[in-house]
């Protein structure tokens, strides 16, 4: 059965509660500035203590576990300066649940401040209900023990379960914070390469709001009302009979936003078990290429860029397309009468000059528009 957690691709960057937690319990020490006389505790602490979420503090006020001159106080309370504070620092109960467990990571780069790590298909990244061993995370705590002091082991954001490819991990708080500044600000670039169904016409934008789906909760759709921007840019980088192989730069990540958009725009992903056609016209060589890849939908995070949280030089990772993906476009292209000699990676590299690995234009994919929120 297709896993239905919503754990998926997107950002930890929306979360409220993306807080930094400690995994055991501690008491901090404050004495209230006289220049924040005037302010309401919730908002003191938010910038006495600026690595915990303003949602964190204003549950654990609730919780008594934030006294304030030796007395528990309220959220609202107002502040004349010079208080002093004892916070009971509590680990989150996601922390108290994670568990190291040993697992082959392939670590594309690592150092001090951050791993960058290429997921396969089937690995679900974040405990959730149904998969509470055997994720990603579980493998990271086993790889480095220091990740049990960062929230979610250091992970920012997140790639589905049958989704393969490139997730940076902070191994520290501030590089945390730093990855997911850069998240909310959109200025990590996130490159996937898929195969979609059909012959995608021209490059272009898809700008919507996806949301859940109103007739199937355990899915996401494009909504008219109450959704998230979703902006995803198109190229099209080869047309075959009854497929096309895209490559889809985010701007947002929304949970299983490249499956949805594509969907929207008529051309589901091959394979995708949720948003896909499996009944989608197509020779039947080309049937049996994509039922090989199984449970997994043909979308691979192939590219991923950053500013690194330590240097400040801006960083960039490939990762191959996998061998499932592979053997798939290989079919198609032979199919189509097309040369498979040559890796796709090393003939897209020179079919789109893609000599600044870094960087990506967003007028390179803003040709024309696919589809466009109202």
């Amino acid at each position: 059965m297709q896993n239905t957690s919503f754990d998926n691709e997107a950002d930890y960057s929306d979360d409220s509660d993306f807080s930094a937690a400690p995994e055991t319990e501690s008491c901090v020490n404050l004495t209230v500035p006289l220049e924040m006389a005037g302010l309401r505790l919730d908002a003191a602490l938010a910038k006495l203590m600026p690595d915990y979420s303003r949602s964190r503090l204003a549950a654990w006020i609730k919780d008594g576990a934030v006294i304030v001159n030796d007395k528990p106080a309220l959220p609202k309370d107002k502040l004349i300066g010079g208080e002093f504070i004892t916070v009971t620092v509590r680990p989150s109960e996601e922390n108290l649940a994670f568990a190291p467990e040993a697992m082959d990571l392939d670590i594309v780069y690592e150092d001090d401040t951050v791993i960058v790590v290429n997921k396969p298909a089937g690995l679900v990244v974040h405990p959730a209900a149904g998969n509470w061993s055997g994720t990603l995370l579980n493998g990271l705590l086993a790889h480095c023990p220091e990740l049990s002091q960062v929230p979610r082991a250091g992970i920012v954001h997140r790639l589905d379960k049958e989704t393969s490819g490139l997730m940076v991990v902070a191994k520290t708080l501030p590089a945390q914070n730093a990855l997911v500044q850069q998240l909310q600000a959109r200025t990590v670039k996130r490159i996937y390469r898929a195969v979609a169904n059909g012959v995608v016409p021209f490059d272009g934008k898809i700008d919507t709001l996806i949301g859940r789906d109103p007739h199937n909760r355990l899915k996401m759709a494009v909504v008219k009302y109450g959704g998230k921007p979703a902006v995803t840019h198109i190229k099209v980088l080869e047309r075959y009979p009854a497929h096309s192989y895209i490559e889809c730069a985010l701007e947002t990540g929304r949970t299983h936003q490249i499956r949805v958009h594509m969907r929207e725009a008529n051309h589901p992903l091959a394979a995708d078990p949720v948003y896909g056609n499996p009944r989608h016209p197509c020779s039947e060589v080309a049937k049996e290429a994509v039922k090989s890849l199984g449970a997994r939908q043909a979308l691979h995070a192939y590219r991923l860029s950053f500013v690194h949280p330590k240097t400040q030089e801006t960083v960039s990772f490939e990762a191959p397309m996998p061998q499932d993906m592979y053997h798939l476009l290989s079919v198609l292209r032979l199919e189509a009468g097309l040369d498979s000699s040559l890796s796709h990676e090393e003939e897209w590299q020179d079919k789109l000059d893609c000599d600044d690995d870094d960087d990506w234009n967003e007028d390179d994919y803003d040709v024309e528009v696919v589809y466009v929120r109202d």
